[in-house]
């Protein structure tokens, strides 16, 4: 009995330190069931490996935000994935993320893990906060595949550290650049974040790592100029 006791109070101390997101639902549909790309997908990746994919992505991204209460995070009741007949990649609309069958089907390689990344960047747009639309795209892009680069996603074309033309360039570019930021401060994308929640300014480097953001695009250029 008294294991037993200590079992339980074991998992309750971990459920008070880890969040869960047991109470957001998570639906995948495959909507292009009858492409090539369609039928590529359920044959090598499959709807409920997603919606999987999908739960360890927001558990992942949480954690690397530092949101470790519901008030901390976007109320979110619903996370939707399509795999829809579109062109590009991917793209997330409030609470739903589209991924193109198109590209599932062209991609050449393991589209697995591939698809896993895509998810890890999608999923981020759900939660991220976005300065009320303040934030430039670049910027949003770039966490987004930061956070893709920290879960160990990052494909082999992605630019490497120090290349880009701006800061905020978006994507890998930013991500990289980002990765640099976080390295002069541990949970800078976080803090970041978090004071994206009302608003936007590119003064934030400046709180956060006391040097302008133009400054600090010159040292990462600096740092990895060959």
């Amino acid at each position: 009995m008294r294991q037993t006791i200590s079992f339980s109070f074991a998992l309750l101390i971990l459920a008070t330190l880890w969040p869960s997101n047991a109470a957001v639902e998570y639906v995948a549909t495959n909507r292009a069931e009858s492409t090539a790309g369609g039928i590529r997908f359920n044959n090598e990746i499959g709807l409920e490996f997603s919606r999987q994919t999908l739960i360890t992505a927001t558990d992942f991204i949480w954690k690397l935000f530092q949101q470790n209460t519901e008030a901390d995070r976007k109320s979110v009741a619903k996370v939707s994935l399509f795999i829809d007949p579109i062109d590009g990649v991917a793209y997330t609309s409030n609470n739903e993320i589209h991924v193109s069958a198109n590209y599932v089907g062209n991609y050449s390689g393991d589209v697995k893990t591939e698809i896993v990344g895509v998810l890890y960047h999608e999923d981020t747009h759900v939660w991220q906060w976005n300065g009320n639309g303040q934030a430039n795209g670049g910027l949003i892009e770039g966490i987004a595949d930061f956070v893709r680069l920290r879960a160990n996603y990052a494909p082999s074309h992605w630019v490497q550290p120090g290349e880009g033309d701006r800061w905020d360039q978006g994507y890998d570019v930013t991500a990289r650049f980002l990765d640099y930021c976080t390295s002069l401060k541990s949970g800078f994308v976080a803090e970041l974040n978090a004071k994206m929640r009302d608003g936007y300014s590119d003064s934030f480097f400046v709180d956060l790592l006391g040097k302008t953001v133009d400054q600090l695009w010159n040292d990462y250029k600096a740092k990895y100029a060959r």
